[in-house]
């Protein structure tokens, strides 16, 4: 246990305290730029209207609106500063300023078009009812084109640099776990896995520390729960998550407590993961708060439509596919013979055995060799990988970097044995040395692609990636595909997490 020294008066800021004053500032800079640009695209928004040369046929209509109806823009000040004023309050009301990691673009996007569009709808009801001729009402439009655009072409490049300053290691939140069981083990090798969310593990507090088995990523144990003051201030932490098993959830309220009074942000991981499901729906009787386990989404109608999707996207994208199929098959023949596929039994929906399709991308006796490497396993879990397998061909090793070896399986999408987004098919010999709670990801449709896949792909321990795709089958959406889609192309082409 760490030994506490005696508490000395501080003559200077705390790290914590700079930190708050550099989010402080952060955030005014933020709000004064939105205003900035808020400003900018009614600017750009009047000469859009007033002074743009439109192409035929809009050319002679616009100019002679223009000419017609040409208002000074220092008349329109007084409505550009209602509207600044307005979407000032109505961002910081949706925490458009808070140093929060919750909302993706995707999000923003959504909040920033609703909050620009009701706002300017609201000024023109004020405008028009006070001056009901004197304004354009197609300046309004124009407006609401340009200030959205502005917002979301500043917020996607402040998300770029954010990343590419993370990815390289500066600028992330030194983040603390509370627990060293299973659960927090779970939550230091998500933050390990994946450094574009902006965290850097500092270490972990527990009672115990790790025992660490063969080729296990070994965390820095640093002291136990009642060590946390003074392993913030040593550490200069700026994020603790808190990720106790249940039967230390009496320790939580103190060390939440705790936190706050230290002014520094925390997150609770609740450990219902032993529960078997990692998402519930909370229902409440009499005021008292029940978790229930939230079901699978897909079935009838999310069914229907999840399968017609897929569908439509590999009938689509056929003409692409196939030129790009056979050119690859070309490659494997030239570099290592035949066989061209590589058939191998998986496990599907609800423990159906079937028939996968890959383009080969080992040596045809690969299989036989297999004993002989078991030994050099650098994966977790049931799954058997090695980051250097000397199996892989030259075309191989390029087929997987880049996942086009899992082409052929748009013919088990075709077939109904797979979907395009679901958990990766598993092999007979890994579902038998399943726990109990992993078989909930055998619930629904094997996959092409998958969560885990656009997040870390190998680099994601085998837990994670199981909760990961019970979190898809329980929050499926047509939408949820498409993001998962849109995250997974830049995935592989970076190849990270590819072995």
């Amino acid at each position: 246990m760490i030994e506490h020294p005696p508490a000395q008066e501080k003559q200077t800021p705390t790290t914590r305290q700079r930190l708050h004053h550099q989010r402080r500032w952060t955030m005014v800079g933020l709000f004064l730029a939105d205003q900035a640009l808020i400003f900018a695209g009614f600017v750009l928004a009047y000469i859009l209207r007033y002074q743009v040369s439109w192409p035929p046929p809009f050319d002679r209509i616009i100019a002679e609106v223009a000419i017609e109806n040409q208002v000074p823009f220092s008349a329109f000040l007084p409505i550009v500063f209602m509207l600044q004023l307005l979407l000032g309050v109505r961002f910081i009301m949706r925490g458009f300023y808070r140093s929060s990691r919750r909302m993706t673009l995707l999000d923003e996007a959504e909040a920033i078009a609703g909050s620009v569009i009701t706002m300017i709808a609201l000024v023109m009801v004020v405008v028009f009812l006070y001056r009901p001729f004197f304004y354009s009402r197609l300046i309004f439009a124009f407006a609401a084109i340009t200030i959205i655009g502005l917002l979301l072409s500043w917020r996607l490049l402040l998300i770029g640099i954010r990343h590419w300053f993370w990815s390289r290691g500066l600028g992330r939140e030194r983040v603390l776990v509370v627990g060293g069981t299973g659960l927090g083990q779970l939550v230091m090798h998500a933050l390990t896995a994946s450094p574009g969310v902006g965290y850097t593990l500092a270490g972990y507090l527990s009672e115990q520390p790790i025992i660490a088995a063969n080729r296990a990523r070994v965390f820095q144990h640093l002291g136990d729960l009642d060590d946390l003051e003074q392993v913030i201030e040593q550490q200069q932490i700026q994020q603790v998550i808190i990720a106790l098993p249940f039967w230390n959830y009496d320790r939580l309220p103190e060390l939440a407590a705790r936190c706050q009074q230290l002014g520094v942000e925390y997150q609770i991981a609740p450990d219902i993961y032993q529960l078997s499901f990692d998402r519930v729906d909370i229902m409440h009787l009499s005021g008292v708060p029940l978790l229930q386990p939230k079901e699978i989404q897909l079935h009838g109608l999310n069914l229907a439509l999840k399968r017609t999707f897929d569908l439509a996207a590999v009938l689509l994208s056929l003409p692409l596919t196939l030129p790009l199929a056979a050119m690859i098959a070309l490659l494997i023949w030239i570099d290592s013979g035949r066989p061209i596929i590589f058939r191998q039994q998986r496990i599907g929906k609800h423990g159906r055995p079937f028939t996968c399709y890959k383009f080969r991308t080992m040596v045809p006796d690969a299989e036989q060799r297999r004993q002989e490497l078991l030994a050099h396993n650098e994966a977790d879990g049931p799954l058997f990988k090695i980051r250097d397998d000397p199996r892989v061909t030259r075309v191989g090793r390029w087929l997987r970097r880049t996942s086009l070896d899992e082409l052929p399986q748009l013919w088990n999408v075709l077939r109904g044995e797979m979907s395009l987004i679901g958990p990766r098919p598993a092999l007979p010999e890994e579902v038998a040395r399943y726990e109990p709670w992993h078989h909930r990801r055998l619930e629904v449709q094997p996959g092409l692609a998958c969560l885990p896949q656009a997040l870390g792909r190998s680099e994601i321990s085998f837990d994670e990636q199981v909760r990961l795709d019970i979190y898809y089958a329980e929050n499926w959406s047509l939408s949820l595909d498409l993001r998962i889609l849109m995250m997974v192309i830049p995935a592989i082409l970076s190849g990270r997490g590819a072995w």
